[in-house]
């Protein structure tokens, strides 16, 4: 299993560069438009709901390209984010000091500093018709990262300052 989609970020650049489309640097906030998520098989069967993670081995992500040029797309989203010391330093330091997290939320969160300057997901995403058509790929220490965020702002309505987001 991958902890890094450094790699597939670079292949879908070069891949989708090789289609002759442009990327937009941007991301896709399925609160906030409408969204179509990719779904495709695996080659183990069925997928893991509307994310990839590191560990398939499906190569959808190029389908979904294709299905985009040819429908004509003259661009495509793309967007990445890198877990930033300063980011997991800001949510450690709030489930701490929280009354209501748990020790074991602080060592899930101290657990991720391993993961540090890593891509946790990768998104795609293309215009049709009204309509965002989205590709998401995450590793799994990501989403765990994602789960403690949501947790931290339960607990507190905190919200951490920087995205330590990056746009490709």
């Amino acid at each position: 299993m991958t902890d890094n989609l450094s790699t597939l970020k670079d292949d879908m650049i070069a891949f989708i560069e090789g289609h002759g489309i442009k990327r937009f640097h941007g991301f896709v906030s399925q609160d906030e438009v409408q969204c179509v998520m990719w779904h495709s098989e695996d080659h183990a069967g069925a997928e893991h709901g509307t994310e990839h993670h590191g560990s398939d081995q499906s190569d959808g992500w190029k389908d979904f390209v294709e299905l985009a040029k040819h429908s004509g797309a003259l661009f495509l989203t793309m967007h990445s984010w890198t877990l930033e010391r300063e980011d997991l330093d800001e949510l450690i330091h709030h489930l701490s000091d929280a009354r209501f997290g748990a020790t074991d939320d602080v060592e899930d969160a101290r657990w991720l500093r391993t993961h540090v300057g890593k891509v946790g997901i990768v998104q795609l995403g293309w215009p049709y018709q009204g309509s965002m058509f989205v590709y998401e790929a995450s590793t799994e220490w990501y989403d765990q990262y994602r789960h403690l965020l949501e947790f931290s702002d339960e607990i507190g309505g905190f919200t951490l300052g920087g995205t330590g987001e990056d746009e490709v």
